[in-house]
């Protein structure tokens, strides 16, 4: 099987797609793979170091107001197009995946008007304009989140959840808790606002320090790279409790998280599909800094079954924080109760559903 990949701008297009791409290489080790991106974005640097055959397209997304740029921006889409199918031609793929960002557009589209096989993968709970404008071209589209569906062709629409969720399995959690220094068997609680952080959890977090000192949990604080230090000068002033670690990144995320009784965190799409696979309890402070609020959005899902906590990033403080955390670990069968419909709203096999649509879709 040949697969054409294309993804970019962020993480959560692009590592749904490596996860996808190592699914496959798992079952069929003859499968073939190319990536288009731009090289601009993410992707460029990401999938190269993954060692994946990749090619680059020019495209951009639209301004929300009118201006010259949107009729550029036209102008690249068909540039795209025409430099899609010079690619599609080159390769022969025998099917064509779109995971988000603005450089699916003209790939899938291309592939599409050539009568090659197509999928588009949406993450989020509510799609971006470039997977609805795809969505009358391709045949299937497959969703993480049933609310999802209703912005795509009923007949097209295939759940299959996020192959990044799929990694985040059979890890082992002790060992993970000891390798940033966790007691192995005491509850824990992860705080963590993203790769590059997030400043209002931070803030709450530094509020409430010398309270978590006095509780019978650990909590590890990934505060990301960008806001350590100026965190750390402030964790100087006020002491750093014994039960509490301090990292600025964890490079082994999955085997730490398969540790956690409880993750404090953003909502975007990966996450929380990670935490559903693993079944974790959360408590979830949606950035409202993405387009369309998607991660409220995604959030309500997890909450509306009783796995999750939202807090809003303007009512969130320390004492709230607090107050929320000891709820869910000081009480067992909320933990419990939390943990069970989390697990109920995941798909493990997230990765082998998407690669089965698209051995439908070829035959192969």
């Amino acid at each position: 099987m040949k697969v054409l990949v294309s993804g970019g701008g962020t993480g959560g297009h692009i590592y749904p797609a490596l996860a996808l791409i190592r699914e496959i290489k798992k079952h069929n080790d003859q499968a073939e793979f190319l990536y288009i991106g731009t090289e601009k974005g993410l992707e460029n640097d990401i999938v190269r170091k993954a060692d994946i055959p990749f090619k680059s397209i020019e495209i951009t997304g639209f301004k929300r107001k009118l201006s010259f740029e949107n009729v550029k921006t036209v102008m690249r889409f068909f540039k795209g197009v025409s430099d899609s199918k010079k690619y599609i031609k080159e390769f022969k793929p025998d099917v064509v995946i779109g995971t988000g960002g603005y450089v699916c557009g003209p790939v899938v589209y291309a592939a599409a008007k050539l009568g090659i096989p197509t999928i588009v993968h949406e993450q989020n709970s509510v799609p971006g304009v470039t997977n609805k404008f795809l969505s009358r071209y391709v045949d299937k589209v497959a969703i993480c989140f049933e609310q999802a569906a209703t912005f795509f062709p009923t007949e097209k629409v295939v759940l299959t959840g996020n192959p990044r969720a799929s990694e985040v399995l059979h890890h082992d959690g002790i060992k993970g808790k000891e390798s940033v220094g966790l007691h192995p068997t005491k509850k824990a609680v992860l705080v963590v606002g993203g790769s590059r952080g997030a400043r209002a959890i931070n803030e709450a977090v530094l509020e409430i320090l010398g309270e978590i000192g006095n509780k019978d949990y650990e909590l590890l604080y990934v505060t990301g790279e960008v806001h350590y230090d100026s965190v750390m000068e402030e964790v100087k002033k006020s002491g750093n409790p014994s039960n509490v670690v301090i990292k600025p990144f964890v490079y082994n995320m999955p085997e730490v998280l398969a540790g956690m009784d409880l993750v404090v965190a953003r909502a975007g799409a990966t996450t929380l599909a990670e935490l559903t696979a693993l079944g974790k309890a959360s408590i979830l402070i949606p950035s409202p800094y993405v387009t369309n609020n998607h991660q409220e959005k995604n959030a309500s899902s997890l909450k509306e079954n009783g796995a999750a906590l939202v807090r809003k990033e303007q009512e969130l403080t320390g004492a709230s924080l607090l107050q929320d955390m000891d709820n869910i670990l000081l009480q067992d069968d909320v933990l419990e109760k939390m943990k069970q419909a989390s697990e109920e709203l995941g798909i493990q096999d997230a990765a082998m559903r998407l690669y089965k649509e698209m051995q439908a879709l070829t035959g192969k």
